[in-house]
């Protein structure tokens, strides 16, 4: 739902479902703080939901990981969505262990619901293969090389950068503060 989380999406081969902003309040909601969405106006969720349930009637996989920070996920595919899909479709749930976005969703299960295999299972990277856990530990690596002054192998943490801003907990002995 976060405009800036397209690129991403389609990078990885996904492809992006967009809903449309009625105002430029949604949109900013949408963009979140930090890297994280907020929960948006009971409107966009409507037209969000609708979107969603007409696109779940032709996709074969579908994936969720929507969270909002010290919230429950937030309920995407609902039931009735998860009913137009096709037989043999498969939802991955990875928003599970805060409540997931899917309605029928297990944590740690794999449950069934019309034909369509919901996939809820926590800490999913640890389960997959080699080459998805070499991928992963890329990511780890470059998130590392933000703390690293590349040329010189000292410690350098990137204050200015957005991934580093939105990770850094604590600072100076100080707690950092969200909101």
């Amino acid at each position: 739902m976060r405009p800036s989380v397209k690129d991403q999406v389609e990078s990885l081969g996904g492809k992006w479902v967009d809903v449309p902003y009625e105002t430029d309040e949604e949109r900013q909601i949408a963009e979140g703080v930090g890297g994280y969405a907020r929960p948006m106006p009971p409107a966009w969720m409507q037209r969000q939901a609708a979107i969603i349930a007409e696109r779940c009637k032709v996709v074969d996989i579908l994936i969720t990981t929507a969270l909002i920070p010290g919230r429950p996920a937030p309920k995407l595919i609902k039931a009735e969505a998860v009913a137009l899909m096709k037989p043999g479709s498969v939802i991955v749930d990875l928003a599970v262990e805060q409540g997931g976005n899917v309605e029928g969703s297990e944590l740690d299960k794999i449950v069934q619901k019309n034909g369509v295999r919901i996939i809820g299972k926590a800490n999913l990277p640890a389960l997959v293969a080699a080459d998805a856990s070499a991928l992963y530990a890329r990511n780890v690596l470059n998130f590392l090389a933000l703390s690293l002054n590349l040329k010189t192998g000292d410690f350098a943490l990137a204050r200015d950068d957005e991934i580093v801003k939105a990770t850094i907990v604590c600072d100076d002995g100080g707690v950092i503060p969200r909101g």
